[in-house]
């Protein structure tokens, strides 16, 4: 009788042992390499979120769309069969028209502009507008300013864009200035775009050099322009009935790893663009560095038109005058 009973304790004791150090394991998610800025923001977030909850939440990590792309993750995560997604804000604007206004070509001057926005009031807002879609937007971090790569001749000028077949993101705002260039448009999730290069599908694709690189573009892709031409931000998105599960100091430590992640991502993106041009070029890819930029503005200004009735005036010159 006693043993029986000695032996009940000592499951009862187990038993609460395990439950003091239980493990929750969520699955965050990406469409590019593990060796990419948006690898080494999941990498850390995963490290600091397991760190700073003592062990009781681990993030398996996803690479290469292995989870499916960009906008599939995004449903998944809303729907909450996938607790936490990385993705650029392409297809965002489909789940959270508010951040269509971020996708506006030449919109910011540079990165530190950007990343002021996105840090500053302007752009903690706009996470807020997650909310009432499922989600919890812990941290906007970085894709870098997308540049134009095609197989078929350089790109020096508006004009010379015209009739090119070009992969784009599933982002109406991106869709419409790219029609505005004269490009044939072809909306396609990214896990599908290095197939379609290399099958001649598209002819081309536009994203950031650390995008560029790290996709290995250049085996499918002989020439870029670095047109700099949109902002691309990133975000870490989670389900926003995960997080509001969470303790107080476990939603902290949430947004704390998330914060940690954006400054190595961004890091990241800062040397890929410092290194990238010359990577390139030391990989076969025709690189032109000093496009017009001002005539690729003037070409959209019909476009640009519409978004300022879209978006607001005001609401454009509030981004583009922020300092």
């Amino acid at each position: 009788m006693k043993l029986t009973r000695l032996a009940a304790g000592l499951v009862l004791g187990m038993g609460m042992a395990c439950a003091a150090f239980a493990q929750t394991t969520m699955k965050i998610s990406i469409s590019t390499a593990q060796n990419s800025h948006q690898g080494v923001a999941i990498d850390t977030f995963a490290k600091e979120v397991e760190k700073r909850t003592g062990g009781r939440y681990k993030v398996q990590t996803f690479y290469n769309g292995s989870l499916g792309g960009e906008r599939e993750s995004i449903e998944a995560v809303q729907l909450g069969t996938q607790e936490l997604a990385f993705s650029s804000t392409g297809p965002v604007p489909n789940f959270v028209p508010e951040t269509k206004i971020l996708d506006v070509p030449f919109l910011f001057r540079d990165k530190a502009h950007a990343r002021a926005v996105l840090d500053g009031p302007i752009g903690q807002d706009l996470l807020t507008k997650f909310d009432a879609k499922g989600f919890k937007a812990l941290a906007w971090a970085e894709n870098g300013f997308r540049h134009m790569t095609n197989s078929k001749r350089d790109v020096k000028a508006p004009e010379d864009l015209k009739g090119l077949k070009m992969r784009t993101m599933e982002n109406p705002v991106h869709v419409a200035a790219y029609k505005g260039f004269g490009i044939i448009t072809t909306p396609m999730a990214f896990p599908e775009v290095f197939t379609a290069l290399q099958q001649g599908t598209v002819d081309g694709q536009e994203n950031p050099l650390p995008v560029i690189i790290s996709a290995k573009f250049d085996q499918v892709q002989k020439h870029l322009s670095l047109t700099g031409h949109v902002y691309s931000p990133c975000i870490f998105l989670m389900n926003k009935a995960s997080f509001d599960k969470l303790s107080a100091a476990d939603k902290q430590a949430f947004l704390d790893a998330a914060k940690e992640g954006t400054k190595a991502n961004r890091a990241r993106v800062d040397e890929d663009d410092a290194k990238g041009v010359a990577d390139l070029r030391a990989k076969g890819m025709t690189v032109i560095e000093n496009v017009d930029k001002a005539k690729f503005v003037a070409a959209l200004a019909p476009v640009n038109a519409q978004f300022e009735k879209d978006f607001g005036k005001a609401n454009l010159d509030k981004i583009r005058d922020y300092k």
